[in-house]
């Protein structure tokens, strides 16, 4: 068997160490690097536990637009623009990530899911099991029998067998699961009415969105409360609900196609890691876990 494939979901680790790790981690001109700290952290923990042979790192590259906006202009409207101090932290994560030896890929146009959707689509063809390291649920939907999914910040891993108790639905039900119930975080409106139970029971019992709107009329006799009013919320939003589907769903074909041997992990550059370290003012402690790592190999 191939080597198992870790996509990391740079976006989850970034955004937490911004928030979590303290402003006073500055550059020596002041300008703040407390989530590239907090990042590298991560990913050097990440590469000493796991010490992955085959590794690609995804980057939500605009931070708020994508091709969904085409789709929906709404979408994911409700959050405030990424401040400018983190959107450059962004492109330094990026550089620090080549600089260990790993692959990197953004896109203006498609999100870090989809970059993950499409690099787990080509590996699961080519019969190589993935690790997704995230903890967005949406990613769920991309796990099948031989894969994981690794809520790194809880340290807690789900084979495919573990996703439906977790989150409610198996993967391959996810992108229906959110349609119906929509995603306030992503402004995705989904069908008033329907939470996680009721469009889990749904699901239950007519497998995808279109097999819950093709028995519409058998939804009232359900044993489940308000029946009756879900399913007329589901004839009026029904547009809501298949605009939602076209949101949540993961595009596994976007035109990215490396070669297996360009996600293979490759040494650190020690003296970009140094050259990395010193401009952020970062002193020796992430040379000195870079050539730990380039040891360990």
């Amino acid at each position: 068997m191939p080597p198992v494939l870790y996509l990391v979901d740079a976006s989850v680790f970034i955004f937490r160490a911004y928030f979590s790790v303290p402003l006073e981690f500055t550059d020596p001109e002041g300008n703040p690097v407390n989530a590239v700290h907090g990042f590298a952290r991560f990913l050097s923990d990440l590469l000493d536990r796991e010490s992955p042979g085959h590794i690609a790192v995804a980057f939500d590259e605009s931070l708020e637009q994508s091709y969904r906006n085409e789709i929906y202009p709404a979408y994911k409207a409700n959050r405030e623009p990424a401040p400018p101090e983190l959107k450059r932290q962004f492109a330094l994560c990026r550089e620090l990530v080549r600089s260990f030896g790993i692959a990197e890929f953004g896109s203006s146009r498609y999100e870090a899911d989809d970059i993950i959707g499409t690099l787990a689509a080509q590996a699961q063809r080519e019969g190589q099991a993935v690790t997704i390291v995230s903890r967005d649920k949406d990613l769920t939907q991309l796990v099948t029998a031989p894969d994981t999914y690794w809520d790194a910040v809880a340290d807690v891993r789900y084979g495919y067998k573990d996703i439906e108790e977790r989150f409610g639905v198996v993967p391959e039900r996810m992108a229906d699961f959110l349609a119906l119930m929509g995603d306030a975080v992503d402004n995705i409106p989904g069908v008033p009415g329907v939470g996680r139970k009721t469009a889990a029971t749904l699901l239950k019992h007519y497998t995808t969105l279109d097999g819950v709107y093709e028995n519409l009329d058998a939804i009232p006799k359900l044993k489940f409360r308000n029946a009756a009013f879900v399913a007329q919320s589901l004839r009026e939003y029904r547009d809501s609900a298949y605009l939602s589907r076209r949101l949540t769903g993961i595009a596994c074909d976007m035109p990215l196609s490396p070669a297996r041997d360009e996600l293979r992990r490759r040494a650190p550059d020690l003296a970009a890691v140094d050259a990395f370290a010193e401009a952020q003012g970062f002193g020796r402690t992430l040379g000195v876990r870079a050539r730990r790592l380039t040891d360990a190999r």
